[in-house]
């Protein structure tokens, strides 16, 4: 490459990185957001979340045309290579994260309806946090290149995993005593599962920044090690 050429590879590298971090910041906010309406029951922020889905989709759109721009006419190195896949990995995850919020958003108009009178208290808020600490630590990690963060969010994952299950089981005991929370109980589960997935992607970025620091594609790890050991 010309000086002027490697210049611009770089800056177009470093858009591509700082894009990830904007939506991730947008996303992360999104996700809170959607927890917040969904604990006041804020109609106005509801429906903000709802439309605001539409930028998060038009964003991974961009970012993945640039991704194709740098592969189709840079030639990228291994390690440049790397970053890329790692950006088109991330933000296909955070746009997922973004449906999860519209998802909740959804639900949590339902839920504030005047028809669904008879809920079961159950606090999602715990699990709720701890896949927003999880984002926030994944997005952190992919901004440092930080592998190290990653065997403490797959701890946070398996305890949000079994925060889910937790919750699933209560709800079942409501759904089993009194009919009447059905309705409400199979939103709230929705809701539940909704963060789990939260979890789940914050978790799938925490493995693709091992990737782009060490190139070590650690996704399938212990299935890998579950077949070698014939479990």
């Amino acid at each position: 490459m010309t000086g002027h050429t490697y210049k611009q590879f770089s800056s177009e590298l470093e858009e591509i990185r700082s894009g990830v971090l904007r939506m991730g910041g947008l996303v992360e906010a999104q996700a809170a957001n959607a927890l917040e309406g969904l604990r006041t029951g804020n109609l106005t922020l509801l429906n903000q979340i709802i439309e605001g889905d539409q930028r998060i989709n038009l964003m991974q759109k961009q970012l993945d045309d640039a991704c194709n721009h740098i592969v189709a006419l840079r030639q990228p190195t291994a390690t440049d290579m790397r970053l890329v896949m790692t950006v088109i990995r991330s933000v296909a995850d955070l746009e997922r994260i973004g449906d999860e919020a519209k998802k909740i958003a959804k639900s949590a108009k339902r839920l504030h309806s005047a028809e669904l009178s008879f809920a079961p208290r159950i606090d999602l808020s715990p699990s709720a946090q701890a896949a927003l600490a999880m984002l926030h630590s994944a997005l952190d990690a992919f901004a440092r290149a930080d592998a190290s963060a990653a065997p403490r969010i797959e701890r946070e994952d398996a305890e949000v995993d079994a925060s889910f299950k937790a919750i699933m089981r209560q709800l079942i005991t409501y759904m089993m005593e009194d009919p009447r929370t059905i309705t409400s109980s199979l939103e709230l589960l929705f809701n539940a599962k909704a963060i789990e997935r939260i979890g789940d992607h914050a978790m799938n970025i925490a493995e693709y920044v091992v990737f782009l620091a060490q190139g070590e594609d650690v996704r399938y790890s212990k299935s890998e090690e579950a077949l070698r050991s014939g479990n």
